[in-house]
């Protein structure tokens, strides 16, 4: 994962992270700002999962992006 793109591109990603993750609010993801750490905790709360599963959904969503982000260039 680029923490970089993650942030450089985190207007963009907010609406699709929002779509992935109902439960996360407006407010949650201006705090995350694009930090990957601190999106996988507000997923791990607002879902009630353990650490492991909210990383794993993070990382699958981050590689659906990157794999549209490259087949678009």
């Amino acid at each position: 994962m680029n923490e970089d793109t993650l942030k450089g591109q985190w207007k963009q990603l907010k609406g699709n992270a929002r779509e992935q993750w109902g439960k996360l609010t407006d407010d949650d993801l201006d705090q995350v700002e694009g930090r990957a750490e601190q999106l996988v905790g507000r997923i791990q709360e607002r879902y009630g999962i353990a650490r492991d599963e909210a990383q794993r959904q993070y990382d699958d969503w981050w590689r659906t992006y990157q794999t549209g982000a490259t087949a678009a260039r």
